[in-house]
């Protein structure tokens, strides 16, 4: 997968697994990593689909309907893509922390949805619920931030408190951080994610 990896200055901190919205790459989130912690390696990924030329880590049918097999494979994909970077860049695979926006935040999520242990942690910003109506793998205790709007037309407060109970009900301990916006990220909900980070990680 196209990529860019910087190594960090404290090997302590999780490695941040960066993944961009739609239309996004992966130079868009860069700015974000460096204000949640910036002693962390990163790993930032473009997603393989393309949406009339614009980066996506998955297919959907329309606004807000994902493509649920396309979903599954892209998420395995990047399950193996993980595991393939930690021998290339020598990091430790159990020590990664995602970092997404929008459909890079549902994919994160989807990685949590399918596969136990894949994640250390997550950094959500404006997610969606990736699949219904499947069991979720055991998030014992597994640190989970979400960034929603009040006012986000694309995901709902609805969908941001069904995606918190499901994780909640696997394990998870989420945190959720409300901003009076849209579906836009914030200085203030970076910033809020940061000091989480902190809490939780270093």
């Amino acid at each position: 997968m196209k990529h860019i990896y910087q190594k960090g200055s404290n090997e302590e901190a999780p490695v941040l697994l960066l993944l961009h919205g739609t239309g996004g790459t992966e130079t868009d989130l860069l700015p974000l990593a460096e204000m949640v912690s910036p002693g962390s390696s990163v790993l930032s990924v473009r997603g393989n689909v393309l949406e009339n030329g614009m980066p996506r880590f998955f297919r959907r049918l329309s606004e807000g309907v994902f493509d649920e097999e396309d979903l599954i494979l892209r998420t395995k994909e990047l399950h193996d893509y993980l595991e393939l970077a930690s021998k290339e860049y020598d990091f430790d695979k159990k020590k990664v922390v995602a970092l997404g926006y929008s459909n890079g935040a549902n994919i994160a999520a989807s990685l949590m949805f399918h596969y136990e242990g894949a994640l250390k942690g997550a950094i959500l910003h404006h997610p969606m619920v990736p699949r219904r109506g499947i069991t979720l793998p055991a998030l014992s205790d597994m640190p989970v931030f979400i960034a929603a709007g009040n006012n986000d037309p694309i995901c709902p407060a609805a969908e941001t408190n069904e995606l918190t109970r499901m994780l909640e009900e696997a394990g998870a301990k989420v945190d959720n951080h409300w901003e009076n916006y849209g579906h836009q990220l914030t200085r203030s909900e970076v910033e809020a994610a940061g000091t989480w980070f902190h809490r939780n990680f270093l």
